[in-house]
């Protein structure tokens, strides 16, 4: 009886920490379009499409990154133009960007993604950090319109 009793804590603390966590099949359908977004961007990333990856884009798209630049914060806005370009040129490596702890945020037309992120140029790891994507339900389906991330390369825990 004293084990069971003792036993009743680790259970409640386990049971809670799988109720904060849901599991991907119980997102909505608009949660699964706006990840299919999201998706389709990294597998045109990854094929060096630059059409793909156009498509993922409203035309007037922002991409901001932040990071460190010698000890001071730093904020680097991207053209939309120039990241498609550069995904289409010829590189030797594939640009390889894994997700995980994906949370999706969806409100009428408005949706939110926010995930953890790995950057692999073929399998060697580049940099890791947080992606924050903005999308808008067009008449077509949902477009991202602003893509913020964080850049480091230490304190990257990736999942194996």
């Amino acid at each position: 009886m004293r084990a069971m009793i003792r036993l009743i804590p680790i259970v409640i603390v386990f049971v809670g920490l799988q109720a904060g966590h849901a599991p991907a099949q119980d997102r909505t359908a608009a949660e699964e379009e706006v990840l299919s977004v999201v998706q389709r961007l990294f597998d045109g990333m990854r094929a060096g499409d630059s059409a793909v990856v156009r498509s993922t884009f409203v035309a007037e798209a922002r991409l901001v990154s932040t990071g460190f630049r010698d000890g001071e914060p730093t904020l680097q806005s991207v053209p939309i133009d120039r990241f498609i370009e550069a995904v289409g040129q010829p590189h030797d490596e594939v640009w390889d960007e894994r997700i995980w702890d994906v949370e999706i945020r969806v409100d009428d037309n408005l949706a939110t993604v926010w995930n953890q992120y790995a950057f692999f140029l073929d399998e060697n790891f580049s940099h890791c950090g947080v992606d924050a994507f903005q999308l808008f339900k067009a008449p077509d389906g949902w477009l991202i319109f602003h893509l913020a991330d964080t850049r480091r390369k230490e304190s990257c825990e990736v999942p194996g």
